[in-house]
């Protein structure tokens, strides 16, 4: 790893982060062990503090990144610096990113307190590549809010919370979704909930008191029931209300030390995930099955989950060996 790019990180440097992401986003092994090197140095640096880390989730269609927009517009009011790693669709031909850059997101183009990424799906139809943890990472080590928007198919809302101390589902007014968002269990995971398109009125109201009436009293982390947001991306409505519930269960989470704890759970769900894609439930069993993956993660809770993941993949190809 180079200790200049890691000194250059810490001062903020924008080129800085481009070389970064490009690093951790190149799949040469020449380039891996280096990588691994500036990812586990970062994490370690990090810690349970660092940036706030944000998803946006929710079906094609529902405002997402017009939200966003709006979400990046009154963070840098605040004097906050953002940093944004969208997941898009991947092209079919070239395996990058399809949507690219989207010029929705109008404030990164203009703004040097905003740095925005497109990260393709890759082979995950709903979400996240190993790539895209990587870059949540360096953007957290150099901005103050990072956000995660996610392509919106598939199941990727779970893998979304792994990343995020704050998950926001955003769904838009007479969407008709209720029922399959209850049957798909998706209400268990957001922490809060944002029925865009507020300035349709009536039926944006009925949406979110049924989408409240779905929620019950189930609990969060960080206490009580997650929050039904009305908000408008093109008149502003909402948008202070929805920073507010972030900022509360920001907060809540920091107050009780549960902010390390969501972040050590989600470093060990990315780590298991990471070793049974690269060698699978028979690898796993190598290495002495789940029980065993789960005793080395509980003994070393501070270890980045990259470094964790390479070193155990090691132990793992040496074990097959045998």
């Amino acid at each position: 790893m180079s200790a200049d790019l890691l000194a250059r990180l810490g001062a903020r440097d924008r080129a800085a982060v481009a070389e970064a992401l490009n690093l951790v986003d190149d799949a040469r092994p020449a380039r891996r062990a280096e990588a691994l090197a500036l990812l586990d140095a970062l994490e370690r640096e990090g810690g349970a503090g660092g940036a706030r880390r944000v998803g946006l989730t929710g079906a094609p269609g529902a405002g997402k990144s017009t939200l966003l927009d709006a979400l990046v517009r009154a963070l840098r009011a605040r004097g906050e610096t953002i940093g944004v790693v969208a997941v898009d669709p991947s092209s079919r031909r070239t395996g990058g990113a399809l949507l690219g850059d989207r010029i929705r997101v109008r404030s990164a183009a203009r703004d040097a307190g905003v740095f925005f990424r497109s990260m393709a799906a890759r082979e995950r139809l709903g979400g996240l590549a190993e790539a895209t943890r990587a870059s949540v990472v360096v953007l957290a080590a150099v901005y103050d809010v990072v956000f995660v928007e996610t392509v919106g198919v598939g199941q990727s809302e779970s893998e979304v919370a792994d990343v995020v101390d704050a998950l926001v589902f955003v769904t838009q007014p007479g969407a008709g979704d209720l029922l399959q968002f209850m049957k798909a269990g998706v209400l268990e995971i957001p922490d809060v909930f944002v029925v865009n398109k507020a300035d349709l009125g009536p039926i944006a109201e009925r949406t979110a008191r049924e989408l409240e009436a779905g929620l019950g009293l189930a609990e969060r982390e960080g206490g009580g029931a997650p929050r039904v947001v009305l908000a408008s991306a093109r008149d502003g409505r909402g948008i202070g209300p929805l920073l507010d519930a972030l900022d509360a269960h920001h907060g809540a989470l920091a107050a009780g030390g549960a902010l390390a704890e969501r972040r050590r759970r989600g470093r060990d769900r990315f780590v298991a995930e990471a070793l049974r894609a690269r060698y699978g439930s028979y690898g796993l069993a190598a290495f002495g099955g789940a029980a065993a993956l789960a005793e080395r993660l509980a003994a070393e809770p501070d270890a980045s989950g990259f470094g964790f993941a390479e070193r155990l993949g090691r132990e793992i190809e040496e074990a097959l060996r045998k």
